[in-house]
């Protein structure tokens, strides 16, 4: 798990007029909050954040936001972000205080790994994903950056489901049923060539009967 370290400030001006002006000024408003603290309202450097917003490891890791102006340090989660609709981007985020052995839950990205290996896909198939992430229950100092998927095995018309997968240690997705995580089928195109080849040998059949 990655660690990262966040500079910011505190904020006295809350609303809608005063967060506009702020992201003018290149800042970027947030709030941190619970653990049993009062709520501090913050603001960050706009350019700085939003790059570490592309990184996938910045959305499951325990983050230390050091607010000027106020004593201790944050350790904390990203639990929220609000985005711009239409120039889709960062406008507001929701810090949640944490401790290295508080139980939470959170979701965590699904990667499909070893595919060129895979014997489906070398035919023709297609891997979907179906649960693109998961609601994992760990511990906050052991959130995995993802959830591999090895399919290196898997033919066309496998499927994978969620009690399939051995999750780190200690982690859990709470589920009653046991619910399609990714399958491997044939491609369009594929099945369109076997309907074609089962037609002309149809057609051949015909014609020597």
């Amino acid at each position: 798990m990655t660690d990262y370290i966040i500079e910011a400030e505190l904020r006295e001006e809350t609303g809608r007029s005063a967060t506009r002006r702020l992201r003018r000024a290149g800042k970027l408003p947030g709030i941190i909050y619970g653990g049993g603290k009062p709520d501090l309202a913050i603001t960050m450097d706009y350019n700085t954040v939003s790059k570490l917003l592309n990184e996938e490891q910045f959305h499951t890791s325990i983050l230390e936001v050091k607010v000027k102006g106020s004593r201790g340090k944050n350790k904390v989660l990203l639990k929220d972000s609000q985005w711009d609709p239409v120039m889709d981007t960062p406008t507001h985020l929701d810090f949640f205080r944490v401790a290295a052995g508080d139980a939470i839950t959170m979701d965590v990205p699904v990667v499909a790994i070893n595919t060129e290996k895979c014997p489906g896909v070398v035919k023709g198939g297609l891997i979907d994903v179906i649960r693109h992430s998961l609601e994992i229950t760990c511990r906050a100092d052991s959130i995995p950056d993802q959830i591999e998927i090895d399919c290196s095995n898997m033919d066309i018309g496998d499927t994978i489901h969620i009690d399939d997968i051995t999750l780190p240690e200690g982690a859990e997705v709470q589920h009653d049923v046991n619910f399609t995580v990714l399958n491997l089928s044939a491609t369009k195109a594929g099945t369109d060539a076997d309907d074609t080849a089962e037609e002309g040998a149809a057609e051949e059949g015909e014609a020597a009967g």
